[in-house]
């Protein structure tokens, strides 16, 4: 996740994990902001996912694959493996 965010902490959220909010902490670099993780997820699938960033602002990725409506008005980010 590249962006100029000033975050405390950044979680990637999904269907992969149940929606839990906080077992998938991304880490950042140490000579820049971006935020990374990698997971190993089954190929030939759809996952839809988001960013939970400081516990309480959701961020869609704006680099996914597509996007999908979800059931809070706003949309999902979705990566095909």
């Amino acid at each position: 996740m590249n962006s100029p965010l000033r975050a405390e902490s950044v979680h990637l959220v999904g269907d992969f994990n149940g929606w839990d909010q906080t077992s998938h902490p991304l880490t950042r670099g140490r000579s820049d902001d971006a935020w990374s993780i990698t997971l190993e997820l089954e190929a030939g699938r759809e996952y839809q996912f988001r960013y939970l960033v400081d516990g309480k602002e959701w961020h869609n990725d704006w680099k996914a694959d597509k996007y999908v409506p979800n059931n809070f008005g706003g949309d999902n980010s979705v990566v095909t493996t």
